[in-house]
């Protein structure tokens, strides 16, 4: 007479876990979402198409996502270099600039818009030499992007420090060792693996920038197709009490935003395979 054994599982639980993430995801992410849809969806498609299409819209859009991508490619390449320091390099107050890089995390936004706007005016510490020099930053898309980099650089850090720290050295000792220069190291060696950390530092910049308000608005002036980010056009169609206008914008703002982090996992999983086809030839 044989005996049916089953195997437990060292995390019991898992189906009523399972349902509760379903439940937690559905509840806070998916009906919030589905109702912005629907909110958007109630428009006649004539309405929808002039409110989504109108040359104000047009011009938050590309200041929205543009102003986002620049300062996520900034922190890419400074965020990386921030990271490399504190990981690999000894030196007095390391502790201190660590902490920093979380700064961002903890003041209100409005708060970062503040001192922004509060350095960067025209009588502002650096802004008065700025626009001496015929620079000029506060009230300017320059001046978003430098908001938008400010807030979304510990996104970069720490998103690459982790993987940093497990990076061997010995890799790169060997890689020295057959004789390899710094360089192709690091392009050939280094890079590839840190990949996948990298290009998640970046769509995790990316995504709060495309959504940042508070910071945003105190630096940016607010001016009608030039520095009118998105999310502020959205707030001002609700004081209009244009819902159905602010659910269409949201609608777009939704759609890139999911198109761009969806192209950015695909690559994330990209380099995963390409670095994981590496490590086992």
């Amino acid at each position: 007479m044989s005996v049916l054994r089953h195997e437990r599982s060292v995390l019991p639980g898992f189906g009523l876990t399972l349902g509760f993430t379903s439940f937690f995801l559905c509840a806070i992410v998916l009906l919030p979402l589905t109702a912005l849809v629907m909110k958007g969806a109630n428009m006649d498609l004539a309405r929808f198409i002039d409110v989504v299409t109108d040359p104000r819209a047009l011009a938050s859009y590309r200041l929205s996502f543009g102003a986002a991508l620049l300062a996520a490619s900034i922190n890419l390449v400074f965020g990386f270099i921030v990271a490399w320091v504190l990981v690999r390099y000894e030196f007095p107050g390391r502790r201190f600039v660590d902490a920093i890089i979380d700064m961002p995390f903890a003041l209100p936004t409005a708060v970062s818009g503040i001192a922004l706007t509060a350095v960067f005016a025209s009588d502002g510490w650096i802004g008065r030499h700025l626009e001496a020099l015929g620079i000029q930053v506060a009230y300017t898309p320059l001046g978003i992007t430098i908001a938008l980099t400010l807030i979304g650089m510990p996104f970069v850090v720490r998103a690459i420090q982790p993987a940093l720290h497990e990076l061997p050295r010995d890799v790169e000792e060997a890689s020295a060792t057959l004789g390899a220069s710094p360089a192709y190291t690091f392009h050939r060696v280094i890079l590839p693996a840190l990949a996948p950390a990298i290009l998640t530092g970046f769509a995790l910049a990316f995504a709060r920038g495309v959504g940042e308000y508070g910071s945003v608005i105190f630096i940016a002036g607010n001016i009608p197709l030039q520095t009118e980010i998105t999310p502020l056009l959205i707030v001002i169609r609700l004081e209009e009490y244009d819902y159905a206008a602010a659910a269409a914008l949201g609608c777009v703002m939704l759609l890139i935003s999911f198109l761009m982090l969806l192209t950015i996992n695909l690559l994330q999983q990209w380099g995963r395979r390409r670095t994981h086809g590496t490590g086992r030839a």
